[in-house]
């Protein structure tokens, strides 16, 4: 249950970086859990999502609400102060409400993007600072950013996971020759970032609605699961 509360709270907090995508996607995953703590009313558990139901209009409303001004174009910020609290308030219902598992059906994407990033939060292809999309002032549009690195220089674990992406695709990777040295430049291994390779340079707004489409087909998909396909995995 302590794995849970730390995925919840980082989760969000490596999925963001651009405006309204924290808050929408807390905003989709909050409508997500009331809808099925509603439908639970009726079943064996009901006082679990009794309970979590004490939490989640409150949190979704305000939620809501803030979305409203941190949408595009934002006149607040949320930072790292929201992406800890929302987490964690995913944390505490999902445990104290016993459903933890149907918890991370809701955090698909999430779970996604950081399966995706692990190369580089491992430290097993280099990891900047900040993996945001970079900003094209001229065009006033998002691109991929990127990282640059020695290929020679990563190891095993790095070269592997290297190789699978561009197998699959899953980075932009550009090479050039500087001082006799072999030099990678690669997007950076993050969703967001994997958006803005498939669809080119994007708006910032646009790309948050796309994003927040997937959130919500995600939780489409989860309810799926939850109720088509409870035997293969939920306990009967």
């Amino acid at each position: 249950m302590g794995m849970l509360a730390v995925f919840c709270t980082n989760a969000i907090n490596i999925y963001a970086g651009i405006n309204g995508l924290e808050v929408g996607q807390a905003a989709v995953i909050g409508a997500s859990i009331v809808i099925f703590n509603i439908i639970e009313l009726w079943g064996d558990c009901w006082n679990a999502h009794l309970f979590s139901l004490y939490f989640m209009p409150a949190f979704l409303s305000t939620t809501v609400a803030l979305l409203y001004y941190n949408w595009y174009p934002a006149a607040v910020f949320v930072g790292d102060t929201f992406c800890y609290f929302a987490g964690m308030t995913f944390a505490v219902v999902g445990i104290l409400g016993h459903f933890s598992k149907t918890m991370l059906l809701f955090f698909l994407p999430q779970v996604i993007n950081f399966l995706f990033s692990c190369p580089q939060l491992f430290h097993f292809i280099p990891c900047p600072r900040h993996r945001l999309p970079r900003f094209n002032r001229e065009q006033n549009v998002l691109e991929a950013s990127t990282v640059i690195f020695r290929e020679t220089s990563l190891s095993f674990l790095g070269r592997l996971s290297l190789f699978v992406a561009k197998t699959f695709r899953l980075v932009h990777i550009k090479q050039e020759v500087r001082d006799k040295e072999v030099y990678t430049e690669c997007t950076n291994f993050t969703l967001i970032n994997f958006m803005l390779k498939v669809l080119g340079p994007t708006h910032e707004r646009t790309l948050t609605i796309y994003l927040l489409t997937i959130q919500a087909l995600c939780s489409c998909v989860a309810f799926c699961i939850r109720y088509g396909l409870s035997r293969v995995f939920y306990d009967s």
